[in-house]
Formats: C-alpha cells, structure tokens, sequence
C-alpha cells in the first residue's frame, strides 16, 4: 500500500505591525490557497494549511494553522515543511516589515511620517535551501502582465523550485485566475480555457502536481 502524500499550502497575506494599532499588509483574500488545499483533499493528499488573516471558509478535513505576521508563518514553516512532500506557497509574504514596532500607538501629528522599513526574508527560498532530496517546492509570482513571465523565470531561478505559479496583478482578491506555469526543467505549461475559475484552476494545478 503506497504511503500517504503530505502536502503543506500557504495562503493569505501577512500583517507586518507598525504600532499597536497600524500594520503593513495586502489585499490578498487567501481564496486561491484555500480552494488549493480543498481540491488537494479531494485528491488524496494529507493536507495541512497555515493561512493569514483572512475570513476565508475552512475546507473541512484539513489541518488549518493561523498566523498573522511574517516571523510566525516562518514559525510553522519549520515546524510543518520537514514534514511535507510538497509545499504550495500562495500566501503573499510581506517584502518589508518595520524593524522596530511600538507596543503603543502612534499619535497623529500635524508634520508627515516616514517608516523605516527591512527586508523580509525570502521564506520560500529558505525552505528551498533546507528540503530533502524528493520534496517539491511550488512559488508565486504577481506580477505586471507586460513583464510577467520574464520575472517569473528570474523567481524560479533565484528560489530555487521546481514551479513558479505566475499570475497577473488581477488576480488578487478576484474570483479568477489567468495563470501560467513555469517549471525547473524549462517548461512552459498554460492551464485548458475552462480553468479560470479559481477553484476549476486549483484542480487543474494539483491534478498536474500529482502526475509529476
């Protein structure tokens, strides 16, 4: 009997905290990783999902972990990744987080406001560097339609996965998706006509995953 195939999906955005009230965050609805961890259930995977802070409906019979910010995603990161045959990283990640974050909140003031900012780190590439041999790492990229495959194929270098999902600016917080697949080994891979939908794509993607 073949063992059981262990898949870890990311989704939702990340709240990077400015001050006790204020936050850095995006528009990412966490639509897309959860209909990804659904249609993974359907297909026989033993799904666990860490999602941001969204108010998303749970698929049922899938582990869900919650966090908000960069530092607790990487948190579960390393506690679920080692375990996984598969990561699907949808969430979108913060790239800047302040550095220093005040316990209280900022008054207004009369005079403008300037926010240092850091870099984030590259949580998918780190997972990139520490997999064993046989795990399969899967990224996003959103990007401008003008320079998307362009950027996406630099991503999939520089992380170092097997897949980079590249989606048009669009697509976040829509019910449909226009997304092209780019792989490792050079290829190409666009989704069949009746595959927008975000949920019809979520079964498509993992259907293609499962016959890699």
């Amino acid at each position: 009997m073949a063992a059981e195939r262990r898949i870890l999906i990311t989704a939702g955005p990340t709240y990077e905290p400015i001050d006790a009230v204020r936050f850095i965050g995006n528009r990412s609805s966490g639509r897309l990783g959860c209909a990804l961890a659904a249609a993974a259930r359907d297909a026989g995977w033993d799904v666990t999902l860490l999602l941001g802070p969204v108010a998303q409906d749970l698929p049922e019979g899938i582990a869900v972990h919650r966090f908000e910010t960069s530092d607790e995603l990487a948190d579960l990161l390393d506690r679920h990744f080692p375990n996984c045959d598969m990561l699907i990283m949808a969430a979108a990640v913060a790239d800047y987080r302040p550095p220093v974050v005040s316990e209280r909140k900022t008054p207004r003031t009369a005079g403008s406001l300037t926010l240092k900012l850091e870099p984030v780190p590259d949580l998918v590439a780190q997972c990139a560097e520490q997999r064993r041999p046989g795990q399969r790492i899967v990224g996003f990229a959103l990007e401008e339609p003008t320079q998307l495959a362009s950027r996406a194929k630099e991503k999939l270098r520089r992380k170092g996965v097997d897949y980079i999902v590249a989606n048009p600016l669009a697509t976040m917080g829509a019910g449909s998706i226009q997304a092209v697949v780019f792989t490792a080994d050079g290829r190409e891979i666009t989704p069949p006509n009746d595959a927008t939908d975000k949920s019809a794509f979520s079964r498509w993607l993992i259907e293609f995953l499962s016959g890699e």
